[in-house]
């Protein structure tokens, strides 16, 4: 069945393996996508960027020129939103969190099913739709504020009092979300949803990991800590001379 009725989805697939570029190509038309190949780096971050721009993009970490990597931050790097489900044969948490890192929002080992590859889709499409939201060149600049720490939604600075803070993707979406919650517990299973989306397959270790980062980045021995742990439920993020709901 068709992701979408009308118009057929694009997907962008970037592998140099001609037996899962052939497969992929086979499922994906059958599934109602249009499928577009690219052999290398270089050409799949051209065509990342050329009309008919694609609405997916199949990446494979190990490329030709280039890694899977570097040409997902060079898309990022562009303004490119466009979702990205990263196909690798590395599957350590640091692997992980490198992937997610440079910008990729879904991350697949090989061997893996089609089934599952196309429900990862699936579910990209859907989180890329429900986070659309306002125009990315609204006007309007929405600070989020908790203590000393501000964070503008629209330019995607923050600072910590006058210390400008410099977060990746995912460390930026986590604290995002954290703020946004600012004052009541979230838990694990609602941060992962909200961050990493509803049928994100990934490893619950990655939180912790994130978590960590953002601590590092955002805590100061003189300041009040900001983000706090709530033992066996999830985190909190709150002034610690502002009492929790």
């Amino acid at each position: 069945m068709s992701p979408d009725s009308n118009p057929r989805l694009r997907v962008l697939v970037v592998d140099d393996e001609n037996r899962l570029t052939d497969l992929l190509k086979l499922e994906l038309d059958v599934e109602g996508y249009d499928v577009d190949i690219a052999k290398d780096g270089a050409s799949g971050l051209i065509r990342s960027r050329t009309e008919p721009v694609p609405d997916l993009i199949i990446l494979d970490w190990n490329l030709p020129d280039f890694s899977g990597i570097d040409i997902c931050q060079r898309i990022r790097a562009s303004g490119v939103t466009i979702p990205i489900l990263m196909l690798t044969g590395h599957d350590e948490i640091t692997d992980r969190v490198k992937a997610l890192d440079a910008g990729v929002d879904d991350y697949l080992v090989k061997p893996f099913s089609i089934d599952e590859l196309m429900a990862r889709l699936r579910a990209m499409h859907r989180r890329a739709e429900t986070f659309s939201g306002p125009a990315n060149g609204s006007e309007h600049s929405e600070q989020l504020h908790v203590a000393d720490l501000t964070m503008n939604t629209r330019t995607r600075d923050v600072c910590r009092g006058e210390r400008s803070i410099q977060l990746s993707v995912k460390e930026y979406d986590l604290l995002n979300f954290l703020m946004r919650g600012a004052g009541r517990v979230l838990e694990r299973h609602e941060i992962m949803r909200g961050v990493w989306g509803e049928n994100f397959f990934g490893d619950d270790n990655l939180l912790d990991v994130y978590i960590r980062y953002l601590r590092q980045k955002i805590e100061i021995d003189e300041a009040p800590t900001l983000i706090h742990t709530v033992r066996g439920v999830g985190f909190i993020l709150r002034d610690q001379s502002t009492p929790s709901n």
